[in-house]
């Protein structure tokens, strides 16, 4: 993926290394309302380290004898890190007395409660981060300040991070794969070597059609890719093992692919200078206010009263989520925004 642009352009960086241990990276998810007391599912506050929330998510539903399905979330946390989140488990009948307590070297559970509904992706106020940057000089501190003064002033851009799109960065081509429909492709990319040429043991056995020396070579933790690697090594069709994926894990790929349209579109507003402007047909939404979203008119687009507001950060324009759902912008700023679908390959009828 090309590298982005900064807002904070001209202003140098610190320099530095991120995530070198697990304790550099603590995050602490914020919930948005406190469990219920009642109800069929138990909502568990967890600390895991070196984890990510999909393979944490498996051991829980082998832990409460459930499927993957049962087990709600608010949002997936970083892996090389130390991270806490809520998460609930529909266990209909039964209380956290009817089952032994988990043993995990990575997870912790730190309190546990019942619930009324499944926590689902988006229910949180937001998280908390401490991280540390190793190897930064003392002047590299003027320099964050610098950058941290013009994103107070102008806002954040709401861009992706690249633990959206995996260890190789390759996640959203996954998700571009299985929309299109192209299961050798999914199947290529999960598991042979990376477009730039990424590799390991398991991955290059894989190139050479050695796919019981791949799946050896296989980590345990991947287990996604070794469900799909071993219906392969038994002979089903690229189609048939790749919805050995799963459906979250399918689900997380589309949702890489949505994100990495999203950013290409951000990047774009950032090179023009167009982030913090509204034009006529853009899709704005209200800060504080967390579903209210509306398409801004002529006669918005032109008002003093808009700049105003876009000024004290109080209004932003949006940017494309693909999917069924998802509000259309007009005019010139939808053609855009379907511009930077096309370039992915993509129409909106394909999604």
């Amino acid at each position: 993926m090309n590298e982005p642009p900064y807002r904070s352009e001209g202003v140098p960086g610190t320099g530095g290394e991120l995530k070198q241990r697990e304790e550099d990276f603590l995050v602490d998810e914020l919930p948005l309302y406190p469990p219920s007391g009642e109800g069929e599912h138990l909502m568990m506050f967890v600390e895991k380290r070196g984890l990510s929330t999909l393979h944490m998510v498996g051991v829980l539903a082998r832990h409460f004898d459930v499927p993957a399905s049962a087990v709600g979330y608010a949002g997936l946390k970083d892996k090389q890190a130390i991270t806490r989140q809520h998460l609930t488990i529909h266990v209909p009948g039964k209380g956290i007395e009817d089952f032994p307590s988990l043993q995990h070297e990575r997870i912790q559970v730190l309190w546990v409660d019942k619930h009324d509904r499944k926590l689902r992706r988006g229910h949180l106020e937001g998280n908390g981060f401490s991280i540390r940057v190793r190897g930064v000089s003392i002047q590299a501190a003027l320099h964050a300040h610098q950058s941290l003064a013009i994103i107070e002033a102008k806002g954040m851009p709401n861009r992706f991070g690249e633990q959206r799109f995996g260890q190789w960065g390759i996640n959203h081509l996954i998700g571009r794969a299985l929309v299109r429909s192209e299961a050798q492709e999914a199947c290529d990319l999960l598991l042979g070597p990376t477009p730039k040429g990424h590799s390991d043991d398991s991955r290059a056995a894989y190139a050479t059609g050695d796919l019981a020396g791949a799946l050896e070579a296989l980590p345990k933790s991947a287990q996604a890719e070794r469900r799909v690697l071993d219906a392969l090594a038994r002979g089903k069709s690229p189609r048939r093992a790749i919805e050995k994926l799963g459906r979250t894990e399918t689900a997380f790929m589309g949702s890489a692919l949505q994100s990495a349209i999203f950013n290409a579109v951000l990047d774009e507003r950032l090179r023009l200078g167009t982030l913090d402007t509204l034009s006529q047909g853009d899709v704005a939404t209200v800060h504080g206010s967390r579903k209210t979203t509306f398409v801004v008119s002529e006669e918005e687009a032109g008002s003093s009263e808009q700049a105003e507001r876009l000024a004290q950060l109080d209004i932003s324009p949006t940017g494309p989520m693909w999917g069924p759902r998802m509000r259309l912008a007009e005019g010139a700023a939808g053609e855009a925004e379907r511009a930077a679908l096309e370039r992915f390959g993509l129409t909106a009828e394909d999604l």
